[in-house]
């Protein structure tokens, strides 16, 4: 599964709709950060392309899987730097100017707002879905940024291993008696502030229009 090609994308879809009878779970943990300017198979800017459009996709062709396999539950893992995002619907490909750590900034403020629309389209479903900061995880994600790497190195001490970093979206996932939080945001396991940004809903109405006029998903 590359989610960087939305070819990739509807191909792995395809065949686990064709193989699997139910899918109760599904996380969101792919990821890109600080890349240099580049663009996906389908010419979206890459921070925007993999970690929000992507797993738009990916989780809109799995939709009616995860009703029919309800209850069960959508895990959309953002960041805390979400609170230095912006959507620039007129710049969201980065083409009139692009900076590297705010466009890993914006596609997590994305990840918040796809977040809370999809639970308030899922609304009275047995889906429902959560946003989750993972916490400063040592991982592959800071690969593109030396700096980044150094100050890994530098705050060792306080970085989490993978499977702590896992915690919170396994919370999400696995707990009994979340639904009624569906469309907050979780860190440590506590449901956590977010942005007055992440809380817009016009934003998030028109974000998700956009992703899918980008993405040529009919706009319901």
């Amino acid at each position: 599964l590359d989610l960087a090609d939305t070819k990739s994308i509807r191909a792995f879809a395809k065949g686990f709709l064709a193989e699997e009878k139910h899918l109760h779970i599904l996380i969101n943990n792919a990821g890109v950060m600080m890349c240099p300017y580049s663009k996906t198979a389908d010419g979206f800017e890459m921070h925007m392309g993999v970690n929000h459009l992507g797993h738009f996709l990916l989780t809109l062709l799995l939709l009616e899987k995860l009703k029919e396999s309800a209850p069960s539950r959508i895990v959309n893992v953002s960041s805390f730097a979400h609170h230095l995002g912006r959507i620039h619907f007129h710049n969201l490909q980065g083409e009139k100017f692009y900076s590297a750590g705010l466009a890993y900034c914006h596609s997590k403020l994305a990840n918040i707002l796809f977040t809370r629309e999809l639970a308030r389209r899922l609304k009275g479903s047995s889906v429902t879905t959560y946003s989750v900061h993972p916490g400063t995880v040592n991982s592959e994600l800071v690969r593109h940024s030396s700096v980044m790497r150094w100050m890994w190195r530098l705050f060792s001490f306080f970085i989490k291993t993978p499977q702590q970093g896992a915690q919170t979206s396994l919370y999400c996932a696995l707990t009994e008696g979340l639904e009624s939080l569906s469309g907050n945001h979780f860190s440590d396991c506590h449901v956590a502030w977010v942005s007055a940004k992440a809380r817009n809903e016009t934003i998030a109405r028109r974000l998700w229009d956009v992703s899918c006029d980008l993405l040529g998903i009919p706009v319901d």
